[in-house]
């Protein structure tokens, strides 16, 4: 049984609406009340009843002890009146009574149904490997929740059959792509090749280098919806050093734009080399989609942070660029989702790198969190639960 204090903070905290326990409290009480009613009315008559059976009515009776007359109506309806008054009062008092362990009775009732939704949404916002499996009477509540269970089965296995279906296309995709990246190579090293040959091969190898990037993007992201089988103690510090480090071997990728880093220590637990994907993604994300023109008095900057917020292992990547609209941000996580629906630029990626870091954060059951900069720019916070 809960503490009663713990039950009237949420009483005090419950949103308008009256939830379920409180309408089976209401009825209970309600009941009660009829009850009640209902006993005090049979009362009344029979007490009445037996008034009239022992001193009849509209009639004077003498009392032995002090010899005084009175009339037997007076005395019947001063009794019954003071009888209704008691009775009432006492109503009123084991009702009261009656709603607190009614509200007690209904909270027990349905704390396996809490049980329920509590795991049902801790597993909508994690994972669908796992399973409520309540235990206890084969009741209404545990058909409920094996329900709840055969569906999240069905879910899986549809999801990992899509899974595997994107992992076997895109594995399959890359061979092909590969022996085109080497033929064009080849040809392209060869004195004889005209000028306008150049340039359509070096175009050609731009697009398969392109489509070579979505199909690591796909299976990238197939695997990391997948539940993980690999959870070590991980450091998202020595994680963001390890990409700034692969960043600046490439001055092309990071020209005319500031970096700035505050790493502290955010211990976790995880994959590796996902978390590696996940910090790699925020940064490319960062400096790709920065402006593209700077003037002499004003650069491009990004901000890459690490450390423990909020009681979770965070790390934070800030970009200035352009503005974004705040009705625009949930969709940049959606798949082959760009900004302004920009599907031309192949610069800037497949259009799968905040979908991968949303998969991540997902499979470490954790949160991610994307605000317009002040500005203009993107500001994303990846949370995860501390080791």
């Amino acid at each position: 049984m809960r503490p009663p204090k713990e039950i009237i903070a949420e009483l005090r905290s419950r949103p308008p609406g009256l939830s379920v326990r409180m309408r089976l409290t209401l009825l209970y009480g309600s009941m009660f009340f009829f009850a009640g009613l209902l006993l005090m009315m049979v009362t009344y008559v029979l007490v009445g009843q037996a008034f009239d059976s022992v001193l009849p009515r509209s009639s004077e009776v003498t009392n032995f002890i002090t010899h005084e007359k009175f009339d037997t109506d007076v005395a019947r309806s001063a009794m019954l009146q003071g009888l209704v008054k008691r009775m009432v009062f006492a109503l009123l008092g084991v009702g009261v009574l009656a709603l607190m362990f009614g509200y007690i009775v209904a909270d027990r009732a349905l704390s396996p149904l809490q049980r329920v939704t509590a795991a049902a949404r801790r597993l909508s916002e994690s994972t669908l490997h796992e399973r409520i499996a309540l235990e206890g009477p084969e009741d209404e509540i545990k058909e409920l929740a094996d329900t709840f269970d055969a569906m999240l089965e069905r879910l899986s296995d549809a999801f990992d059959s899509q899974r595997r279906f994107v992992a076997n296309a895109s594995h399959e995709l890359r061979t092909p792509l590969a022996i085109n990246r080497t033929l064009l190579e080849v040809a392209l090293t060869d004195d004889e090749v005209s000028p306008d040959l150049m340039t359509v091969g070096r175009t050609l190898l731009a697009t398969n280098a392109r489509h070579e990037r979505l199909i690591e993007g796909l299976l990238l992201l197939a695997r990391s919806e997948r539940e993980l089988t690999t959870r070590t103690a991980v450091d998202l510090r020595d994680v963001a050093e390890t990409v700034l480090e692969t960043v600046r071997k490439h001055p092309d990728r990071t020209e005319g734009i500031v970096l700035h880093t505050e790493l502290t220590s955010a211990q976790t637990n995880g994959d590796p080399v996902l978390l590696e994907h996940l910090v790699a993604n925020l940064v490319d994300n960062a400096f790709k989609h920065n402006l593209a023109e700077w003037t002499d008095d004003e650069r491009g900057e990004v901000y890459v942070r690490t450390g423990d917020l909020d009681g979770f292992a965070a790390v934070q990547v800030e970009n200035t660029g352009p503005v974004i609209p705040a009705y625009e941000i949930d969709r940049l996580f959606e798949p082959f989702r760009r900004l302004n629906n920009d599907r031309i630029e192949s610069s800037k990626g497949a259009g799968l790198g905040l979908s991968i870091v949303q998969s991540v954060v997902t499979a470490h059951r954790g949160t991610v969190h994307a605000a317009p900069r002040p500005g203009g720019g993107l500001i994303i916070t990846a949370r995860l639960p501390l080791a």
